[in-house]
């Protein structure tokens, strides 16, 4: 449950500076979750108010919390809020350690983020998607051929829901499939909280030295993947090879978050055989499917990165304060009423349905178009292949990941 965090006196003074006093700072713990259970503190604090203030497990001070579509949205396309403006800040957070790399894409503002990302747009266009759509559904055949083959039970996770993103982000990356394994483990390393700082920070150095390396043989390169854009950029002085590392650090790192999305979406499949037939029996009905599960999974734990208001603004009769951090919550935003009429219902007739699953705004992940493909390509191979697929496990005894940033099964024993 969320509870009142007491104020010192420096706090106090602040709000009455700030006109905050009216809202209490809500603790949120942000426990594991298992399943596909909506976090019951953000439900709490999107009926307090649009605009409420919070207090993560790590880091200092307090910050405001947007919650409302309309206001979430808002505050990610607007430059008043400063994603680059953190770097100087210990601000309160979920991850027990903080140390973004400077230059890093996620905490650059325009122009300078526009810039970066123009460097590899092309990639990760719809048309630099669907150049690899042929070969990523040959790769998912192949991976299903072998389950099929080993016959059930089996791990879905280990034996397609994790190795389909990994072999699809390092084909688009350019990443040899040698290195793969690799590159698997970092991530998992830096996406996890429960290993430690240290860990977490080794693994990110060692990916990032890859990548220097990678990019640095590529720096005349004519190919289309990103590290071969991005050694070419760097030649060209486009960027430095500071900002193209931490943007293939970025990149590789987001590429694994289809893992864990598409395992809560068959989770939920799974445990609703009614929207398994609906998927089954009316192909037509997927896309829209896709998108539904997409607006309706939590897809993370509590909120993603901050942003530094640089001027006062108000939101919904609420003052933030220049210097203020502000959080916004795409998952809320996602069950906004006003928006999604009835928002808890899995609806896969919906529309439109206009969710902010890869985000809004200067910084909307650069590989919604590559993950939106994934997810259609793991659909339909798993739902038309695998007859009668349903869980090998009670489907509170299929595990979840503990100490992890971006939510999921750590396993997901199923049967067909």
């Amino acid at each position: 449950m969320a509870l009142t965090e007491p104020l010192g006196p420096a706090d106090e003074a602040a709000d009455r500076s700030s006109g905050a006093a009216a809202c209490p700072v809500r603790h949120w713990e942000v426990p594991d979750l298992a399943g596909v259970d909506f976090d019951p503190t953000l439900a709490e604090l999107m009926r307090e108010g649009p605009v409420t203030r919070i207090q993560l497990p790590n880091g200092e001070g307090w910050a405001w919390l947007v919650t409302r579509y309309d206001d979430v949205r808002m505050v990610a396309n607007d430059l008043r809020f400063s994603r680059e403006a953190v770097m100087e800040r210990q601000v309160t957070r979920l991850a027990p350690h903080f140390i973004p790399d400077r230059g890093a894409v996620g905490f650059l503002d325009p122009p300078d983020h526009t810039r970066l990302r123009r460097s590899v747009a092309s990639a990760l266009t719809s048309k630099g998607v669907e150049r690899v759509r042929d070969k990523a559904r040959r790769m998912l055949d192949e991976l299903v051929d072998e389950l099929v083959q080993d016959g059930p039970p089996a791990d879905l996770t280990a034996t397609v829901l994790s190795p389909f993103p990994i072999a699809v982000i390092c084909e688009v990356m350019g990443v040899p499939a040698a290195d793969r394994h690799t590159l698997h483990i970092w991530t998992q390393l830096i996406l996890s909280s429960s290993h430690g700082k240290e860990v977490s920070e080794k693994a990110k150095r060692e990916m990032g030295a890859y990548f220097a390396d990678l990019i640095a043989l590529r720096d005349s390169s004519t190919g289309e993947d990103v590290v071969s854009l991005l050694g070419a950029a760097v030649g060209r002085r486009e960027v430095t090879l500071a900002e193209a590392v931490g943007l293939a650090v970025l990149l590789q790192i987001g590429g694994e978050a289809v893992t864990n999305n598409s395992g809560q979406m068959f989770y939920l499949l799974l445990t609703r055989p009614d929207l398994l037939d609906r998927l089954r029996t009316d192909p037509a009905v997927r896309p829209r499917a896709i998108d539904e599960m997409l607006r309706w999974i939590p897809h993370r734990s509590a909120v993603g990165l901050s942003r530094i208001a640089l001027e006062d603004v108000e939101i919904r009769g609420v003052r933030i304060r220049a210097g203020d951090a502000v959080y916004l919550s795409y998952l809320a935003a996602n069950r906004d009423p006003d928006v999604f009429p009835d928002p808890e219902t899995v609806d896969f007739a919906r529309t439109p349905n206009p969710h902010v699953s890869f985000g809004f705004g200067p910084h909307y992940c650069p590989g919604g178009q590559l993950g939106r493909l994934e997810e259609e390509l793991l659909v339909d191979a798993l739902v038309d292949r695998l007859p009668g697929l349903r869980l090998a496990v009670p489907a509170d005894q299929v595990p979840f990941r503990k100490g992890a940033l971006i939510r999921g099964p750590e396993a997901l024993p199923v049967r067909w």
